[in-house]
């Protein structure tokens, strides 16, 4: 772990770690296995999480909290497109999310977020930063629950937690993740774009006596 942690390089002034780095690429891997609605994203996410779990712990809490609920959710979403989201072919079917699943989504990103900064403003050792830890840390799960059941409104779920994220990462000399969440953006809005015109098209009535 303390070589992980070990300064890779310099890039404009700011130190690069190995962690940091190499925990990122396996993250623009995973983001793309997912655009590409591939089941190796959670793999190769779960790989990511750890290397920035190594990374992030005992300095920020919440960045480090995220990375364990990004392990856990990435088992979650390779099992759940193992048991039947997912086609012959290894990739997901991606669809919209119902009004009632937004609706639950937003409330509960709401209601945890204000949870969970409670947390860490009760007991400070746990983050110097309590509200936009516990805005990261609540969005990821969302996030990745969205993308776990195929909702194409995860990538929208994704853009507003890196809103925080870089900056938070660029304050805490993670400069590689900042720089790393810059390209997750543009991926991000690929990915959306993707996904949104396939669950469009999944979601057009079929006319009667057309070939499906």
């Amino acid at each position: 772990m303390n070589s992980l942690n070990s300064e890779a390089f310099t890039l404009l002034g700011q130190h690069i770690l190995w962690s940091d780095m190499l925990g990122n690429v396996f993250g623009l891997a995973a983001l793309a296995l997912g655009w590409r609605r591939s089941l190796w994203t959670w793999p190769v996410q779960f790989v990511s999480g750890l290397i920035l779990f190594a990374a992030f712990y005992g300095h920020l809490t919440g960045s480090a909290g995220k990375q364990a609920v990004v392990m856990a959710v990435a088992l979650y979403g390779f099992w759940q497109w193992r048991r039947g989201g997912s086609t012959a072919g290894g990739h997901i079917a991606p669809r919209f999310a119902t009004w009632r699943e937004r609706a639950a989504m937003i409330a509960a990103a709401a209601a945890g977020t204000v949870a969970v900064a409670l947390l860490f403003t009760a007991y400070p050792s746990l983050s110097w930063d309590p509200w936009p830890d516990a805005y990261i840390f609540v969005g990821t799960i969302v996030a990745m629950y969205a993308q776990a059941k195929g909702m194409t409104e995860f990538w929208i779920a994704w853009l507003l937690v890196d809103v925080v994220g870089v900056p938070l990462n660029f304050a805490n000399g993670y400069a590689f993740s900042g720089f790393v969440y810059v390209i997750y953006g543009a991926l991000v809005l690929w990915g959306m774009r993707d996904w949104w015109l396939r669950s469009r098209e999944a979601a057009r009535p079929v006319l009667e006596g057309a070939p499906a």
